[in-house]
């Protein structure tokens, strides 16, 4: 008996990856264990997007074998592709696998000398959420970003293989399943884009809930929006912002402006009225003055997201932006950032403040200080008190 620790970092296509591994190697007959302290092997799916998302997988690595000082570690990821003879040079690495490797991590496992049972073990199910994977990768440059250079194939999943995943996973009591991928947007299979996909899935599965990951707003029309008048589909839509400077995101080589931006916001807003929209933001991209980001600021304001993500700008290698003059000194993209994170904090409670005292449907995800604690279909953390069990329920509450 091998048993095998898997810990995730960054995206939900990472997510649904070290799902996915999770579940071969427990049909493979390794045991998946929820404390490194039990583990044999420690794997860790890495994320390169930031020099932080490197550092912490880096911290990782080396924690793992304080903690448990008998693990082999075993490195995949966008790390792993990026820089695997970094990694490999860290104590204790057992092997560096790249993103290709997941897809047969049973196998790789097993040539580096690890063993495993002869019986599948039972995979771990009735969680309340399950990513799953619908494309992968992207050959847009995108100025800043490194992912096209980690994940450069770009390919789609079969609908019919979607459509299976989503019923067995629905069959081991999942009520929520989060369509990823690298540009889900972009989704090009059997004759559908992601409108005719998600009208397959909500015609050939009975799943409660379709929550979608991130979109570009080009990639935002009304076919698409007006597929959310049916009610399993999760009233939230991620689209990607990074600034609201038109000239910032010319040198980021984004492919939109504001107008455009605006005009996706107000696409969705017109069809999904309660719909949360949140964002990513870059602060402190080379080039990037005081001005363009005042400009980004009032906009983002403008635009009233119900949550943000706020990422100080990273070079990352081989990148355009990495070599761009007019690098913005480190005191003041921190100073952005905390204005950017303030700004954030006072969007979600405004769109918060917008459903008091309404009733919405929550699903239960787990209990936490004595409290049931789950989300709404348009992303609104929520607590329960309630002496009844109502994990991994739909429970409908005032909030």
């Amino acid at each position: 008996m091998t048993n095998v620790f898997i810990e995730t970092l960054g995206c939900k296509l990472n997510q649904s990856e070290s799902e996915t591994m999770g579940r071969d190697l427990s049909a493979a007959g390794y045991r998946i264990v929820h404390s490194i302290d039990e583990a044999d092997i420690f794997l860790l799916n890495t994320c390169t997007v930031t020099g932080v998302a490197d550092r912490k997988a880096r911290q990782a690595a080396r924690a793992s074998l304080k903690t448990n000082p008998r693990i082999k570690v075993v490195i995949t990821g966008c790390y792993a592709e990026r820089d695997s003879g970094e990694l490999s040079k860290l104590p204790g690495i057992a092997t560096v696998l790249g993103n290709a490797a997941k897809s047969n991590i049973a196998s790789e496992l097993e040539s580096i000398g690890f063993i495993h049972s002869k019986e599948p073990f039972k995979s771990e199910a009735g969680r309340t959420r399950s990513m799953i994977k619908i494309q992968d990768g992207c050959d847009h440059r995108c100025a800043y970003c490194i992912v096209p250079l980690v994940r450069p194939h770009k390919s789609c999943v079969h609908a019919e293989i979607i459509i299976e995943q989503i019923k067995k996973r629905q069959a081991e009591g999942f009520r929520e399943v989060i369509l990823t991928g690298t540009e889900i947007g972009e989704y090009a299979k059997d004759g559908l884009n992601l409108a005719g996909l998600l009208k397959r899935i909500l015609a050939k599965t009975g799943i409660e809930r379709v929550r979608i990951s991130s979109l570009q707003p080009q990639e935002i029309n009304q076919e698409l929006v007006n597929l959310w008048k049916n009610k399993r589909l999760c009233r939230h839509f991620h689209l990607s912002l990074q600034s609201g400077s038109d000239t910032v995101l010319r040198h980021m080589q984004r492919r939109y402006n504001k107008a455009s931006y605006r005009s996706a916001v107000k696409l969705i807003r017109d069809a999904v009225p309660e719909a949360a929209i949140t964002t990513d933001i870059i602060a402190g991209f080379p080039g990037e003055t005081d001005a363009e980001f005042e400009k980004s600021f009032r906009f983002i304001e403008e635009i009233g997201f119900s949550r943000l993500h706020v990422f100080p700008y990273s070079p990352r290698p081989g990148t355009l932006a990495a070599s761009m003059p007019g690098q913005v000194e480190s005191s003041t993209i921190k100073t952005r950032v905390d204005r950017l994170l303030k700004l954030g904090r006072q969007g979600e409670l405004d769109f918060k403040r917008r459903f008091k005292g309404k009733t919405l449907e929550i699903l239960i995800e787990a209990r936490e200080d004595a409290r049931w604690v789950g989300y709404t279909d348009n992303y609104i953390r929520a607590t329960i008190d309630s002496t009844e069990d109502l994990e991994n329920r739909i429970v409908e509450a005032k909030l």
